[in-house]
């Protein structure tokens, strides 16, 4: 096992009391090899309606100390098994997308090459594109796993290239993802073109829309996920408008008719077992988040990524 970290104890130290990193991890900005890393983007600048994001990797880390250490439907407690920090914030510049993206990509290099997964806060989408590239920089090309009301494969907003709305257009392009291994899942809500998603599926995504997982079920579309990844390595995205409204509804550019909190946990948990090499969870907007509801459940949503993480570690251990 990896050196074991323990959370403080609450009950010498209150949940609410000292400086916020997530759920209390040791902060760390000097680069080496971990289990992961806790990294904030608070970047909002591609945004094409609501902004705000900017702030979200704040509110997720103040709402991430309510969380306890056990993973109950894994069995598992993270940090038995993985030796991680919260690296603070990437340096970003409000207004220059291409100089924060180039910021984004070196500074998450830099820990994926020490064998590091990185765990990114957002921000709006756009941030998993510098991702992408860094993560394919050292591993190739990777499988896409994107839980999201849209697409984001649109070819350009206004003119523009690079947006919260087409990162992943760019990213095939690139040729940083596969996208005969990738999937979209969740997609809903009004579009500007009525062939907007066969667009996505003509560039090599499979694409199941809320409509049609709620007609082969929760279990059917995990499965589907699982056949098109099989073994390769994964980037795990999730923009917080997956949800519905009534569960995240701070956040920049929602949509009706989503999932609730609990079965995009469930959805997650069956994705145990999975290669991931990187994860992010982006579009939180606290300042439209009564009682902060979004984040917690964004912070719930990571410590799901945590515990993937963990159960991939301890079957390794079983196995050795």
């Amino acid at each position: 096992m990896s050196e074991k970290f323990e959370l403080p104890n609450p009950m010498t130290m209150p949940r609410f009391a000292g400086i916020r990193s997530f759920m209390r991890l040791p902060y760390q900005q000097e680069i080496e090899k971990k289990d992961y890393v806790i990294l904030g983007v608070p970047f909002d600048t591609s945004a094409s309606y609501r902004s705000g994001a900017r702030f979200g990797p704040e509110a997720i880390r103040r709402s991430s100390v309510l969380l306890r250490p056990a993973n109950v439907f894994h069995q598992i407690r993270p940090s038995d098994y993985l030796d991680g920090v919260d690296g603070g914030d990437v340096m970003v510049i409000p207004g220059n997308t291409q100089q924060s993206h180039q910021n984004i990509t070196a500074h998450v290099k830099e820990w994926a090459k020490e064998g590091t997964v990185p765990i990114v806060l957002g921000g709006d989408h756009s941030i998993s594109l510098p991702e992408l590239r860094a993560l394919a920089s050292v591993h190739g090309p990777l499988s896409l796993v994107h839980f999201d009301a849209h697409g984001d494969t649109w070819d350009e907003y206004w003119g523009e290239k690079y947006t919260h709305g087409t990162p992943f257009r760019r990213a095939l392009e690139e040729g940083i993802i596969d996208t005969s291994s990738s999937i979209q899942i969740g997609m809903r809500g009004t579009v500007y073109d009525p062939n907007d998603i066969n667009e996505a599926r003509e560039l090599g995504f499979e694409v199941i829309t809320a409509d049609e997982m709620r007609v082969i079920g929760l279990d059917e579309t995990m499965k589907r996920v699982r056949q098109r990844v099989e073994n390769k390595k994964v980037f795990l995205t999730f923009d917080i408008d997956f949800l519905d409204p009534v569960y995240a509804p701070g956040t920049g550019t929602p949509e009706i008719a989503g999932f609730t909190s609990a079965e995009a946990q469930q959805m997650l948990r069956e994705l145990a077992g999975l290669h991931f090499i990187g994860f992010d969870l982006v579009e939180v907007l606290p300042a439209l988040d009564p009682s902060e509801v979004t984040a917690l459940t964004a912070a719930t949503i990571v410590f799901e990524f945590l515990s993937l993480l963990a159960v991939c570690k301890r079957n390794q251990n079983e196995e050795a």
